[in-house]
């Protein structure tokens, strides 16, 4: 394997690395204040849409996480410059919460059901069958399909949830069209994160705990990829994947004392 250089910035998934089932993973709030304490870049990556930086602050706050809200990078700001950048001052049917909705006014898109350029599916935990209805209609007549990420379902302490990819999925299903997603496993989600830091991708390691997303879009965004065993992949589920991260840890824990 091709020797890397020296990692001077960090991405980290959170949901599996730094908290499981609402629990700190232990040793994770020391690791990030050694990241912060480094002084080296780094951010905290999450699909979830429905929360903003400031509430996931909060909510890794009370976890005993210091983590400051610039920190942290959600698939909701980044669908949101994506469009930003593909069509400035645009406008937009979203469905999803305040993570996805906030996001979008701060890019300068308009949010409207009446002819938008876009309609935009985030997550949510109260999808409607009206809303859903609208953004069937909406594709049928022209807007253009985004969703923030492809995860079929989320988590929750009574059992798995339907998610976006779902969503998505009932909503392709009745237009014929496929959406764009932007969150992992997109590398897009990597380098927007990159650009964010200032990160160079021969210099940043990505840490996650999924095979199919973290470890996926680190290694097509050419990212040291570090998988650790806090989360959903198992070290046996990794070896049936046709693709390998740099490395497999138990946790982030092991990585402190590199940093």
């Amino acid at each position: 394997m091709t020797e890397r250089k020296a990692i001077e910035s960090w991405l980290t998934d959170m949901d599996g690395v730094l908290v499981h089932e609402g629990e700190p993973v232990p040793g994770a709030p020391e690791f990030v204040n050694r990241m912060k304490a480094s002084g080296k870049p780094f951010l905290i990556l999450t699909n979830n849409s429905i929360y903003t930086p400031r509430d996931l602050q909060a909510r890794l706050a009370r976890m005993g996480f210091d983590v400051p809200e610039r920190s942290i990078w959600t698939a909701a700001l980044a669908t949101a410059q994506f469009l930003a950048d593909q069509r400035p001052g645009g406008t937009a049917y979203v469905i999803g919460e305040a993570g996805l909705t906030t996001a979008m006014h701060a890019a300068g898109y308009v949010l409207t059901e009446f002819s938008p350029d876009y309609v935009v599916l985030g997550e949510t935990r109260t999808y409607s069958f009206e809303s859903i209805t609208k953004a069937v209609r909406l594709i049928n007549n022209g807007a253009r399909f985004i969703c923030t990420n492809p995860d079929a379902t989320g988590p929750s302490t009574e059992g798995a949830l339907p998610a976006a990819g779902s969503v998505a999925a009932m909503i392709s299903k009745a237009t014929g069209v496929e959406p764009y997603f932007v969150g992992k496993p997109n590398p897009m989600m990597m380098r927007s994160a990159l650009n964010v830091i200032g990160g160079h991708s021969e210099s940043t390691a990505m840490i996650g705990d999924r095979m199919d997303t973290d470890v996926l879009c680190g290694l097509e965004a050419g990212l040291e990829t570090i998988l650790v065993l806090t989360g959903i992949s198992t070290r046996a589920e990794s070896e049936r994947y046709p693709y390998r991260p740099s490395r497999v840890v138990d946790s982030v824990a092991d990585l402190i004392g590199e940093i």
